[in-house]
C-alpha cells in the first residue's frame, strides 16, 4: 500500500514537534511546515512557508500531500482582543486560502485543530456538548468558529477537532502558572476553589488525530476532545506536588480576596479560567471508538519530567 503523506502545519510547535513524531512511528510521511529552518528527524520534508498573514501559495506545498492536520494559528494569550484583523487572517482567512487550495489538490482528509472557545466562553453552566449552538466570546473563539465554517464551505473532506487547554513538555499559558505554583513550597489558597475544568494531554490529542485518520467515520465531523476526568485546580496542583514526592498544603481564602489578589499582580485573567467550570462531554469521540492514550497522572508527569530534564 501507498504510504501516506501527511502535511502538518505548525510542525515546530508545542503541539507540532510531538504530533511530527507520533505520524512517523504509524508510518505515515512527513511533511512539516514552518516559517523557519528547525531541525526535524531526516525522513521529514520541510517546507518553509512566510508567515499566515502573508497570502501563500499552497500548491507546490501540497504537492504529493493525501492529508493536511492544521495546527498554525494564533492563540489568544498572543495578542490583544482588540487586534481583530490579525486573528481574522491567521486564524480564519489564511485557514480559508488553505482549505480551498486542498480542495484544488485533492486532499484526502483536511484536520483542523479548532479550540472549544469556537463553541463557548471561559466557562459554562452545563457540559458543552458538540450539538450546542456555538456561542465564542472573544475573537479568538469566534475567528476559530469562522475557520471551521470556511473549511465546511470549502469542500474537502474534514475532521474538525475543538481541544480544552492542552497540557504536556514544556507548557505555556495557565499550564505554566500551575506548574510554577506547585513548585513553590508555600501553601496555597485553592481550598475555596471547587470548580472543575476538562484539560488534555497533548499525547491524547494526538492519538485523536491519527484514530480519525485510520478511521473514515470521522469524515465530516466536529469533535470535543479532552481527558477522560475533569480537574479541579486543587486536584491538579495535589497531582503535581505528588509527582515531586511532596504533599499539597492548603489554605482557604475566600475567592473575592483571590480574585483581587489577581488583580492586583495583574493576572485578572486568570479567574474566569479558574473559577468557572468548563467540562466538556466526549462521548461524540468515543462512540466511534477513540479512547484517551494515557489518564491525567501519567500525562502530568510526563509533563513533569520534561521540565527536569528527564527522558
Amino acid at each position: 500500500m501507498k504510504t501516506k503523506r501527511v502535511l502538518v502545519t505548525g510542525a515546530s510547535g508545542f503541539i507540532g514537534r510531538p504530533l511530527v513524531a507520533a505520524l512517523l512511528r504509524a508510518g505515515y510521511a512527513v511533511r512539516a511546515v514552518t516559517r523557519r529552518q528547525v531541525s526535524f528527524p531526516d525522513s521529514v520534508e520541510v517546507a518553509i512557508v512566510p508567515d499566515f498573514i502573508n497570502l501563500i501559495d499552497w500548491n507546490p506545498v501540497l504537492r504529493g500531500v493525501d492529508v493536511i492536520v492544521h495546527l498554525a494559528g494564533m492563540v489568544h494569550s498572543e495578542i490583544h482582543d482588540t487586534a481583530y484583523s490579525e486573528f481574522d487572517q491567521i486564524n480564519w482567512i489564511a485557514t480559508q486560502r488553505l482549505a480551498h487550495a486542498a480542495k484544488g489538490a485533492g486532499i484526502d482528509r483536511f484536520v483542523y485543530v479548532s479550540s472549544v472557545r469556537a463553541q463557548v466562553g471561559a466557562s459554562a453552566m452545563h457540559a458543552v456538548r458538540e450539538q450546542d449552538e456555538p456561542c465564542p466570546t472573544n475573537q479568538y473563539g469566534r475567528s476559530k468558529l469562522a475557520a471551521e465554517r470556511a473549511i465546511r464551505a470549502a469542500g474537502v473532506p474534514f475532521t474538525i477537532f475543538r481541544p480544552v487547554v492542552v497540557y504536556g513538555p514544556h507548557p505555556k499559558g495557565n499550564m505554566r502558572t500551575l506548574v510554577r505554583l506547585a513548585r513553590s513550597s508555600l501553601p496555597l489558597p485553592v481550598a475555596s476553589f471547587t470548580s472543575r475544568r476538562s484539560v488534555l494531554a497533548v499525547d491524547n490529542l494526538i492519538s485523536a488525530i491519527i484514530f480519525a485518520l485510520n478511521n473514515p467515520v470521522t469524515i465530516g465531523e466536529t469533535y470535543l476532545v479532552a481527558d477522560s476526568k475533569p480537574m479541579t485546580i486543587g486536584e491538579i496542583l495535589t497531582m503535581l506536588r505528588k509527582i515531586q514526592g511532596r504533599l499539597l498544603s492548603t489554605i482557604y481564602a475566600p475567592q473575592v480576596i483571590v480574585r483581587l489578589l489577581l488583580i492586583i499582580c495583574g493576572r485578572g485573567d486568570l479567574w474566569s479560567r479558574f473559577s468557572g467550570d468548563l467540562v466538556v462531554d466526549t462521548s461524540k469521540l468515543e462512540s466511534v471508538g477513540w479512547r484517551p492514550a494515557i489518564d491525567t497522572y501519567e500525562g502530568l508527569r510526563g509533563m513533569m519530567r520534561a521540565e527536569d530534564g528527564e527522558p
